[in-house]
């Protein structure tokens, strides 16, 4: 179904505004990049697409019907949540916790039926668990752990699952395993995957979709398009935070120059102004008017440079 999650004129937060006049949608099967900055509404974003937050105006729809008119188990049967911060519960194993998410369907005291315990076990052998499925909890790698929420979120059997920063505290392979698994989810399964992530230069390898919100908009589209038409997400940043530092000449593409930037601030409180650094053919040149010299390493550099101001103050 086209916009399966819609957002007409929706204004998010408490007694003012965090977002305002929001006007996007998202489709099943579609993979979508929440970003922005600790603290400018992403929680509070989901929260309102859960219907947790009361909108301050607007819209939000799940399926063509309005969040407003949707009670608790029928947004439950629509949306899936993965909290990062989830806590795990005392002695659970893996089966067990996959199998919670079979209790929105159920009272608490009911008992699975067989065609449930067939899913569960379908569940965990393709989030590659089976080994893992009477483990408890407390025994997993946190790679493992965040599949198994993952797994409680698919036996939901929801078609919208958010993920609330599902790579936080993860290695390299595991961020890349999980955000591989939403992405197989959403083309494989038809799901449609909302999840934000601080480490959205990995993440939007994942996504179709980016919302980034900024200056209080909720900026949407393409990735591709949100990155190449807001060059400011892939620019480095200089940060100059060593008052006693004054760099030298840096002559270097942007992200290597970023880089002697940052190692030279950390390493020096002096005035390095008379030097002049050109980075020319994975090699890096020193000169002042009476000095030259090719390195390879930033060590190199570190200690040429802490020579020569060393003689500079000889003098």
């Amino acid at each position: 179904m086209k916009n399966f999650l819609k957002l007409n004129n929706a204004s998010i937060g408490y007694s003012e505004p965090l977002i305002s006049d929001i006007n996007t949608s998202l489709e099943l099967g579609e993979v979508c990049l929440l970003m922005g900055i600790n603290g400018i509404g992403k929680t509070t974003l989901i929260r309102s697409i859960l219907g947790q937050n009361k909108l301050l105006s607007g819209e939000i729809s799940i399926n063509g019907k309005s969040i407003r008119k949707l009670n608790p188990n029928e947004i439950a049967s629509q949306i899936a949540i993965v909290f990062s911060k989830a806590e795990i519960p005392d002695n659970y194993t893996v089966t067990d916790l996959i199998s919670l998410g079979k209790y929105i369907h159920y009272p608490y005291y009911f008992k699975l039926n067989e065609n449930d315990k067939v899913e569960i076990n379908e569940i965990i052998d393709k989030l590659n668990l089976t080994k893992f499925r009477d483990k408890k909890l407390t025994e997993l790698s946190d790679g493992n752990l965040q599949k198994v929420f993952i797994g409680r979120a698919l036996a939901q059997n929801s078609p919208f699952i958010i993920l609330d920063e599902p790579t936080t505290h993860l290695d390299e392979d595991n961020k890349l395993m999980i955000l591989s698994l939403i992405r197989n989810l959403a083309k494989n399964e038809n799901k449609l995957i909302l999840f934000s992530s601080h480490d959205w230069r990995l993440a939007k390898e994942f996504s179709d979709k980016i919302w980034w919100l900024k200056d209080k908009k909720l900026i949407s589209g393409i990735s591709e398009e949100i990155i190449l038409n807001h060059p400011e997400l892939i620019t480095p940043k200089i940060l100059d935070f060593n008052k006693n530092f004054h760099p030298p000449e840096i002559e270097a593409p942007k992200l290597e120059k970023e880089m002697m930037f940052s190692f030279l601030q950390k390493n020096f409180a002096s005035d390095l102004r008379k030097f002049k650094l050109t980075f020319k053919n994975d090699n890096w040149e020193l000169k002042t008017d009476d000095f030259y010299d090719n390195y390879h390493t930033l060590t190199e550099i570190k200690q040429s440079l802490q020579s020569l101001i060393n003689i500079d103050n000889l003098h």
